[in-house]
């Protein structure tokens, strides 16, 4: 079964918001074994709108409308689709109380205009809004497309398509095979290059399916296999996984969409109880906000430093004034000073330290985008890792956070 998509707003057409509906929807429908083909956006216009709409049940067995639900003049998608149908618009009472008790607790007087959020098209099923006022729809055809219509404030859009949206099509569509996706993430390998390495299983897929995204600094794949059941599709994914292990494994650090490469190594530390600070020069703290980000953090970090200054580096974690003065503060040996210092000052098992030429100037001799990452950890010898980015200030930056986490990761012991 294929669905299609088409998102209503002159503001999402003209790039003003993003349509983050679309994915969220796109990946709903594709976890209940409905793929998406087509993707349509159209301004708060009723012609184009009807022209969309026209387009997409020719070629799709479900239509899904977003927006264009509200009570402004320019909110046309429930008439647009009822006229479509040729259909009328009646009200749900239940929405239409809703409507009105909200009017009244807070004291405003309610306009004919608000009643059209209470609208939905004859003959379809009236879904309930849990966090806001436009009732939504869905209207089953026999030998027809069926469709969807839905609000556009993602808020009120998420919250109806899991209440109501999902147990419906799963009762509508019980017929359909399950459809279970499995994404890996990668870091330290660019999109490019880890296609190239599965060239054959990607040209070759037919189910279990595998497509490489490129993330900020990272790259993801997702496999997703079709069958009868969920267990089956997981012994598929599990097959596919292990080939793609065998030959990019040594770039995998964690699994789902909602994951990221920091979630991963503080969750390891907290894991294994092995406490972290950093000294950081170029990043001037953003290694220690990236990892302030992860909930429960503060187990396994005690705080760190911000060595912008040679002076700062000596004055607050003791990196000899002969190492800075003998090597530069973008080398080797300071980084690892500061990693060791770090880590003997705060009494942690690992000390991490960023010292280098953001950009977009060159430091002593050193152009821009040169890093050496410094880690320190208990019981095992020092070392400094040297990396050269681009001349972007922010872009270096980041990356050095991003391949320290990684350093970190790499150097833990392997989870059994």
């Amino acid at each position: 079964m294929q669905a299609e998509i088409i998102a209503v707003g002159t503001e999402i057409l003209l790039g003003q918001i993003d349509n983050t509906n679309a994915s969220y929807v796109a990946r709903g429908l594709a976890d209940l074994g409905i793929s998406v083909f087509h993707q349509q956006v159209v301004g708060d216009n009723g012609p184009r709108l009807d022209d969309a709409v026209s387009l997409a049940e020719q070629r799709s067995d479900l239509v899904v409308v977003m927006g264009g639900l509200g009570p402004t003049k320019d909110d046309l998608t429930k008439q647009i689709v009822a006229r479509h149908l040729d259909r009328t618009l009646v009200e749900d009472e239940i929405a239409i109380k809703k409507i009105k008790l909200h009017y009244q607790q807070s004291d405003r007087l309610m306009g004919d205009s608000d009643r059209l959020q209470a609208l939905y098209i004859s003959g379809g099923h009236p879904l309930s809004n849990p966090t806001g006022m436009a009732v939504g729809d869905f209207i089953h055809q026999e030998n027809w497309a069926d469709f969807l219509v839905l609000p556009g404030p993602p808020r009120e859009l998420m919250a109806m398509f899991s209440s109501e949206v999902v147990p419906l099509l799963k009762q509508t569509y019980l017929q359909l095979d399950h459809l279970t996706s499995r994404v890996l993430r990668f870091f330290g390998i660019g999109e490019a290059a880890l296609a190239r390495k599965l060239d054959d299983l990607i040209s070759e897929q037919t189910n279990p399916t595998l497509a490489t995204y490129a993330k900020d600094a990272e790259v993801t794949l997702r496999l997703t296999a079709s069958g009868p059941s969920i267990q089956t599709n997981e012994a598929r994914l599990d097959e596919l996984e292990q080939q793609v292990k065998a030959r990019v494994g040594d770039f995998l650090y964690g699994y789902g969409d909602d994951n990221s490469l920091v979630e991963v190594v503080i969750k390891r530390l907290i894991k294994a109880n092995l406490t972290l600070t950093a000294a950081e020069s170029l990043t001037a703290g953003l290694f220690q906000s990236t990892i302030g980000e992860v909930p429960g953090v503060s187990a396994i970090f005690p705080g760190g430093f911000v060595t912008y200054a040679a002076a700062a580096k000596t004055q607050l974690i003791g990196v000899p004034q002969a190492t800075i003065a003998a090597h530069g503060v973008v080398s080797e040996a300071t980084a690892k000073a500061m990693a060791q210092q770090a880590r003997h000052v705060l009494k942690t098992d690992i000390g991490i330290s960023f010292t280098g030429v953001a950009g977009p100037e060159a430091l002593e001799g050193q152009p821009a985008g040169t890093v050496w990452i410094g880690l320190s950890m208990l019981n095992q010898p020092v070392i400094a890792r040297e990396f050269h980015f681009s001349d972007d200030r922010q872009l270096n930056r980041r990356r050095a956070v991003m391949n320290g986490l990684n350093l970190i990761l790499r150097s833990l012991p392997t989870e059994k």
